[in-house]
């Protein structure tokens, strides 16, 4: 009789966490995340090519930003990250939640110039960076383009 009674006890178990699961299998696939886009850039044809900014989950992506006016690099990368601050925030991030941002440089030379800008914008732990300079410049009159991944 005591081993009935455990063996009705473990089907009974085992079939409350089934239901269990399942229901926890269901929420999840429920809340899959929607992608959001801001500042679509659509082509002469009014078809959309990109985004300014993808929002995904708790991730937010940053398209490029460039300074098109007359400048050195300094004045370049401070308006740039100045640009890309007002668009982590808009975003409902910050530029202490850059995890990754992509550097582009106009001339190779302008490397030295373009950190001194950058440091310290991200606070006291920086993001990771790729900086490179581009064959045949950054498109536009900007001397830098950056662009960034951040989280929420």
């Amino acid at each position: 009789m005591k081993e009935q009674r455990r063996s009705t006890l473990k089907k009974l178990l085992a079939s409350v966490a089934g239901i269990a699961g399942f229901g926890v299998a269901t929420a999840k696939a429920d809340a899959t995340p929607e992608k959001e886009v801001f500042n679509v850039v659509k082509d002469d044809q009014d078809v959309p090519l990109f985004s300014g900014s993808t929002k995904f989950g708790n991730l937010v992506f940053i398209a490029g930003k460039g300074a098109h006016f007359d400048g050195d690099i300094t004045a370049h990368t401070k308006h740039v990250l100045d640009e890309l601050e007002k668009e982590l925030e808009k975003a409902g991030s910050s530029m202490k939640k850059v995890l990754k941002c992509s550097v582009f440089l106009h001339d190779l030379n302008d490397y030295k110039a373009m950190n001194e800008a950058y440091k310290g914008r991200f606070g006291d732990k920086p993001p990771v960076r790729t900086t490179v300079a581009v064959y045949g410049g950054v498109p536009g009159d900007s001397l830098v383009e950056i662009d960034c991944i951040a989280y929420i």
